[in-house]
């Protein structure tokens, strides 16, 4: 598939229209449901091979954030031969009460996955959990970009946000 292609599959499986709460808490007449696009293995695959030159260079952990960036970050690891770390929101209170599960992140450089952003809030915070056990963070990437702010908050941070899509190109 061509990436106009993909585009038009992820609006006809993912974009939903009415009224809905965000977990920014603004409300939007559009949400992008990425469970449908991770749910759908061929169109999974389809939009991760787009990501897969999003992943800078020297790279050596994919950091997959609760609950939605975990497929995703599966779904690159096994198309970029990368580990993947899943971070939890919270750090466990039991066991090895850790916040990455899988792949060592401490000293490392870490891409960070995520599949919608809007304000950035849970991937500032994310990122800013994942720096204080010692990863080093410079990059995320994400599925959509819904454009309203979340790239502009996490530059604040020194983190670039590089979309497979943004809001616009889905819109056109």
């Amino acid at each position: 598939m061509h990436r106009s292609e993909i585009a038009q599959r992820v609006v006809a499986v993912a974009q939903l229209e009415g009224d809905f709460l965000l977990r920014s808490g603004q409300r939007s007449d559009t949400y992008f449901d990425k469970y449908r696009i991770e749910a759908d293995p061929q169109l999974l695959a389809a939009v991760t091979q787009l990501m897969v030159p999003l992943v800078p260079d020297d790279t050596e952990v994919l950091a997959g954030l609760e609950l939605g960036g975990v497929p995703m970050v599966t779904a690159l690891s096994a198309a970029t031969g990368l580990p993947a770390a899943f971070v939890r929101k919270e750090a466990k209170t039991y066991g090895t009460e850790n916040l990455a599960e899988g792949a060592s992140i401490e000293g490392r450089n870490v891409l960070v996955v995520e599949d919608v952003v809007t304000s950035g809030g849970q991937l500032i915070t994310s990122v800013g959990d994942l720096r204080e056990r010692g990863a080093k963070i410079h990059t995320a990437v994400c599925i959509i970009d819904r454009q309203q702010g979340g790239a502009e908050a996490l530059s604040k941070d020194d983190v670039t946000l590089s979309p497979v899509f943004t809001r616009r190109e889905l819109e056109t």
